[in-house]
């Protein structure tokens, strides 16, 4: 079992940055892929990036507004936390954003394949 809790949300103007985390339990934190989803008002969730157990292989959504550009996802396993650096924020990044995980095999970009969601945390972009 794992539980994940996410924090670093909050409101900023376009443009801006923030950095979410995502703490994990439990002792096998590196065996797991780690992923980033986000869910807008009234939009489905959709996935903004993934990583690895070893931090070795990254993916990023090849949409929803060039996040890869702008978003960095990363991960300290001695520290049991995966990151999300966000950088030139625009409003339409405005969602809600969960940390998810699952027992990693094949890194997926499908947020069926993850067994794991944190409660989730908002953020909000100001024109």
């Amino acid at each position: 079992q794992v539980q994940l809790v996410e924090s670093g949300g909050g409101s900023v103007q376009a443009g801006g940055s923030l950095r979410l985390s995502c703490v994990a339990s439990g002792r096998t934190f590196r065996n797991y892929d780690l992923a980033w989803f986000r869910q807008a008002p009234g939009k489905e969730r959709e996935f903004v990036a993934a990583i690895s157990g070893s931090g070795g292989i990254i993916y990023y959504t090849d949409y929803a507004g060039s996040v890869k550009a702008r978003f960095t996802i990363s991960r300290d396993n001695a520290k049991n936390t995966v990151y999300l650096q966000m950088n030139s924020l625009k409003p339409e990044d405005t969602a809600v954003y969960y940390c998810a995980a699952r027992w990693g095999t094949a890194l997926t970009a499908k947020k069926d394949d993850y067994n794991y969601w944190g409660q989730g945390t908002q953020v909000t972009v100001s024109s």
